[in-house]
């Protein structure tokens, strides 16, 4: 494949309910979706939004490897080689929840904690060609990563020496400290910041672009989602969105500032 070590290539759902997690995505994002060719038949779907793959779903149901975990959606980080990445994640403190295993035509993928213990995957693709599951400009794809731990300088560090990452600008958030951009080669992916006292747990939280974040808003509700935390502005004139999804998996979604959203729509 022709994504770099250290890019974000995919996004995946576990879900116990896969008919309703469909449409109520596709209730939010626009998204198609179909039975992936190389899982077995209603195990794995494909996510796509105007043509192109953006994620997947997992149906967590009647899976004894899932008792137990809660919905969630997890990232994949594109590495050059699966095997040596889950050495390299062991030897600096994190954990491997899945060891390295290979999905004939698909690739080579291992699923790790932080040292935190925040989980995602690793893989190597079968396929020669670039993933856009990423496109901080694209609606329907993820636009940003957000890391929520409960150590941010450590956090850095282990991604940085894993995956390349570097630590970009921050916005000051009083208490919190700061909001920490991650550049990857040369492209803002997101930010690591550290978890509010009596929130949530660390995790990742990904944000997908839509054309209007009001209209999502409602949506969610009307889909029998929660809101949890916008729409609000943030530095730069964006809009988002923190919510779940009406099985409890947490998303967020960012929609270009009011006037670029109007002119967008507008085309």
């Amino acid at each position: 494949m022709t994504n770099h070590h250290g890019d974000f290539i995919w996004y995946e759902l576990m879900t116990p309910d896969a008919e309703a997690a469909a449409r109520f995505y596709a209730s939010i994002l626009g998204w198609q979706d179909r039975p992936a060719e190389a899982a077995a038949a209603g195990a794995y779907r494909i996510f796509s939004a105007a043509g192109t793959d953006v994620g997947g779903l997992y149906c967590t149901a009647g899976d004894p490897r899932c008792a137990g975990s809660r919905p969630a959606w997890l990232g994949y980080v594109g590495v050059d080689d699966v095997d040596a990445s889950a050495t390299d994640v062991q030897a600096a403190g994190g954990t491997i929840l899945m060891p390295p295993t290979d999905i004939p035509g698909v690739g080579r993928f291992a699923m790790i904690a932080d040292p935190q213990g925040v989980p995602c995957y690793v893989m190597r693709g079968a396929v020669d060609a670039a993933s856009t599951a990423f496109a901080p400009d694209t609606p329907g794809h993820c636009q940003w990563n957000e890391l929520t731990t409960a150590d941010q300088q450590a956090a850095l560090a282990f991604y940085g020496g894993r995956f390349g990452w570097q630590p970009g600008d921050a916005v000051d958030m009083g208490e919190l400290g700061d909001y920490r951009f991650l550049v990857q080669r040369g492209i803002t992916i997101g930010a690591v910041m550290n978890a509010p006292p009596g929130g949530p747990p660390p995790m990742w939280t990904f944000y997908f672009g839509v054309p209007d974040i009001d209209r999502a808003a409602a949506a969610i509700v009307g889909g029998g989602g929660t809101v949890h935390h916008g729409p609000a502005e943030v530095p730069g004139g964006s809009r988002i969105v923190v919510a779940s999804d009406p099985q409890g998996a947490g998303f967020g979604l960012v929609a270009p500032p009011p006037a670029t959203a109007s002119k967008e729509t507008s085309t």
